[in-house]
């Protein structure tokens, strides 16, 4: 019923995907407290490619997503990385020139690399958009999004993956009738989120929030 996307040359692409937070790590709390109106910035490739780099901001209202992109160039995101922003604050994007205030005011950086393999499915009735993203990972040891010797730890339990269903018009009763019974269902489920919590270890495990104890002697 449905097609693969076009950009899918074979029958899916690798998505590499570099998370930024403020300092309160806002984006993170606010989706782990389920706040209905949030936002978050990452940088996105594909299949290590800089042929294609876009700084996205994602919005999301309840159940409603609302997403902006410029792109960028290789040396732009090196110059971010290297922490000047300067040249954002006059760009002709106006998405760019909001992630320059950010940066300044909020101390918006690098969190952490989330990795998955997309295998996408659409439908031009309701403009639907199925996708399982497989294999997700954080990438840690580093924020270079083109070095693809980053080590990796995998973020799912074996066998799982997690399947989006987006649609900006309607969803087709013919596709609610694919989707199994708990689909029907809203379920959140933040890539950013587990790889932020997988990589945790390297910011430090914060046992005295986790109620841990520690004996005495």
């Amino acid at each position: 019923l449905l097609g693969l996307d076009k950009h899918a040359s074979n029958g899916g692409y690798m998505i590499r995907s570099l998370y930024f937070d403020d300092y309160w790590n806002t984006a993170y709390q606010e989706k782990v407290d389920g706040v209905l109106l949030r936002k978050k910035y990452r940088i996105r490739i594909y299949d290590y490619s800089d042929r294609v780099i876009k700084l996205e901001r994602k919005r999301k209202s309840d159940s409603w997503i609302y997403k902006e992109d410029a792109p960028l160039t290789h040396e732009q995101f090196d110059r971010i990385l290297a922490g000047d922003y300067e040249f954002l604050r006059d760009s002709e994007h106006q998405l760019c020139r909001e992630l320059y205030v950010e940066c300044m005011c909020n101390v918006l950086r690098p969190r952490v690399i989330v990795d998955y393999e997309r295998e996408p499915w659409i439908l031009d009735a309701g403009t639907v958009r199925v996708t399982f993203d497989m294999n997700v990972r954080a990438a840690v040891g580093g924020f270079d999004i083109f070095d693809s010797t980053l080590p990796v730890l995998p973020v799912l339990e074996p066998g799982k993956l997690v399947m989006e269903v987006k649609f900006t018009e309607f969803l087709p009763q013919m596709v609610r009738d694919l989707l199994p019974g708990k689909a029907q269902e809203l379920t959140s489920a933040s890539k950013y989120v587990l790889c932020y919590d997988k990589a945790s270890y390297l910011r430090g495990f914060g046992y005295w929030q986790e109620g841990w104890s520690v004996p005495s002697l």
